[in-house]
């Protein structure tokens, strides 16, 4: 499989490895507890723990796409951003 179109640095590989490891945590925490802790956070709507992930996940794409259109190809700090971005969405969404 030649997968030579797609800029494959470090930290976006890094990215999809994280991405898919939460997603698999994720999967085993449902099926452990069931209902993802419903809770109403600063958007005032209900969210659950699945809820929070996408926003987090949709986020950090934003977060990284944003930092490559104005801060260059140096994602560290993107991803840094985007850790912190999640942590807000896990607390207070």
């Amino acid at each position: 499989m030649n997968l030579s179109w797609m800029a494959w640095t470090q930290p976006t590989a890094i990215f999809f490895i994280v991405i898919f490891c939460l997603l698999i945590t994720m999967s085993i925490w449902e099926k452990i507890s069931p209902g993802g802790g419903p809770r109403v956070g600063i958007l005032r709507f209900e969210t659950t723990r699945g809820d929070r992930l996408f926003l987090s996940l949709l986020g950090s794409a934003f977060i990284h796409l944003a930092w490559l259109l104005f801060a260059g190809s140096n994602l560290w700090w993107a991803m840094g951003v985007s850790i912190l971005y999640a942590g807000f969405v896990f607390s207070f969404v």
